[in-house]
């Protein structure tokens, strides 16, 4: 529980990394808010990192403008309900989303229109609000993301898309849209940034940017962002691994780091483009991912519906099939998270407590200077006083949870502290799982079944402290066998 301010950054340094703010008039003081969310981007792909591959100057270069959070979590690893909890401060599973929305088999399935979210209050505080890019909280016009706060939508309402020549909904019709995505998103940000600010009268906007990169698949990029990687034999987590398929993650791997590259080439453009409108000084800019990513790592490549990455995977069960391992890996639910805010957050800040992004709504809202005490509901807590530097009562203990009813089904749930972590499968006999996260931060020996004393009191522990949070949100995991299957979304109409 460290937030340590890099004090020793100089004069020079800063000169570096921060353009001039011009001055903000009273009639313009909210500040402007950007939300950067990638889409399976892990905080290893990172250069800032250490990653010895990963070519990210714009994404390092705005993480050391701010503040860089390194412990920053997703409460659910994977799409829909992470990004549902993202801006409800809800868990997936009082929401009915708990696994990714599937557009055919599930399509009257969505955020329910009358919930609660942090771009609607925003909205209704004066604010211009706009998402670009993906969505995937329902497909149906009920679920539209003008329902839940956006002024205008330019993207996907649904979880997949392509690299190349997508089709968008632009201007409330779909339509093919020539060129690489993620260049086509940032140039749609940028013109409506233009738009609400160039050509209107001063009014503080919100900008969500979601990209679809680097999610798979990867390729086709610019030809600049694949060149570092075409010819390299990339370093990869533990190439020892028992019969990992070696040459199929170092391909993916050089794949993976180039769609990365993709995003940080087209940040950098969008941070141009605020630093000539003379935007800067009064626009937070926030960047993070909707989850973490496995490359190789535990035998595995994907998020919490991971897949095996083995010449020969594991005999399937009952209700995991041979190809398929879902987890709670700290890859899987760990996400980059930077906040750049002028004037307000240091640069060279490193937070290194415990958040999440059930955070962001009360974050958000007091950033906008928007009243959320009334908000009955909201499982986060604001990152303000965090930011800013006090540490006060703050916890550093994290509950998530993930029910598969798709590739897999299970009902998973995790409890974490900075020295354990306990994972329960609800739905599946021996599948639970202990880790010290001291001594084996990579999660590579669990330690369930142990009799060391240590490992038995944390087994201990961590689980009273999961049910207590389980019961506080009225956890379907918690019903019996059949009643909890059956509290599945698949089908479920919100």
């Amino acid at each position: 529980m460290k937030t340590r301010l890099l004090l020793v950054l100089s004069c020079v340094v800063l000169a570096v990394f921060l353009p001039s703010f011009p001055s903000v008039s009273a009639e313009d003081s909210r500040p402007n808010i950007i939300f950067i969310l990638t889409d399976d981007q892990a905080p290893w792909a990172l250069g800032l990192s250490g990653h010895p591959h990963a070519k990210t100057p714009h994404m390092d270069k705005l993480f050391k403008q701010g503040a860089y959070l390194t412990n920053s979590f997703t409460v659910t690893p994977v799409c829909s309900p992470s990004r549902a909890s993202l801006v409800t401060s809800r868990f997936g599973s009082e929401l009915g989303i708990t696994d990714w929305i599937h557009p055919r088999s599930e399509a009257s399935l969505g955020l329910a229109p009358k919930t609660t979210t942090w771009m609607k209050l925003i909205q209704n505080s004066g604010y211009r609000t706009a998402l670009i890019g993906k969505w995937h909280l329902g497909t149906e016009d009920r679920f539209h993301p003008s329902v839940f706060g956006y002024d205008h939508f330019t993207g996907f309402r649904s979880g997949g898309s392509t690299p190349i020549d997508p089709v968008l909904e632009v201007k409330g019709k779909n339509q093919k849209v020539e060129g690489l995505t993620p260049d086509i998103l940032t140039q749609a940000a940028i013109s409506w940034i233009h738009d609400v600010t160039v050509a209107n009268a001063p009014k503080p906007f919100l900008l969500s940017l979601h990209f679809r990169a680097p999610h798979t698949r990867w390729l086709p990029v610019a030809d600049e962002d694949l060149a570092p990687f075409k010819d390299i034999d990339p370093k990869i987590p533990n190439p020892d691994y028992p019969k990992l398929d070696v040459k199929r993650v170092k391909r993916m791997t050089r794949e993976y780091l180039a769609s990365v590259a993709s995003v940080d080439r087209n940040l950098g453009r969008l941070m141009k483009e605020l630093d000539e409108l003379q935007l800067t000084g009064n626009t937070i800019v926030i960047f993070t991912s909707d989850h973490g990513y496995n490359m190789g790592h535990n035998g595995i490549w994907h998020k919490g519906n991971g897949h095996w990455v083995l010449t020969e995977p594991p005999p399937a069960t009952e209700n995991i099939p041979r190809n398929q391992r879902p987890n709670m890996y700290d890859h899987s639910i760990r996400v980059p998270t930077a906040v750049r805010w002028p004037r307000r957050v240091a640069a060279g800040t490193v937070i290194d407590e415990v958040v999440s992004n059930l955070d962001w709504f009360p974050t958000l809202l007091e950033m906008a200077g928007v009243d959320w005490s009334e908000q009955k509901q909201v499982r986060g807590r604001s990152m303000v006083n965090l930011l800013h530097g006090s540490r006060d009562k703050w916890s550093d203990h994290l509950f998530c949870q993930y029910s598969t009813h798709h590739q897999s089904r299970t009902h998973m749930r995790m409890y974490r502290t900075p020295e354990w972590k306990l994972i329960r499968d609800f739905r599946n006999e021996g599948r639970d799982e202990l880790y010290d996260l001291k001594a084996d931060p990579a999660e590579q020996k669990n330690l369930i079944a142990s009799r060391n004393k240590k490992a038995k009191w944390a087994r201990e522990a961590l689980g009273a402290a999961m049910l207590i949070r389980m019961r506080e949100i009225d956890d379907p995991a918690l019903k019996p066998a059949h009643e909890a299957a059956s509290a599945t979304p698949a089908g479920k109409k919100s």
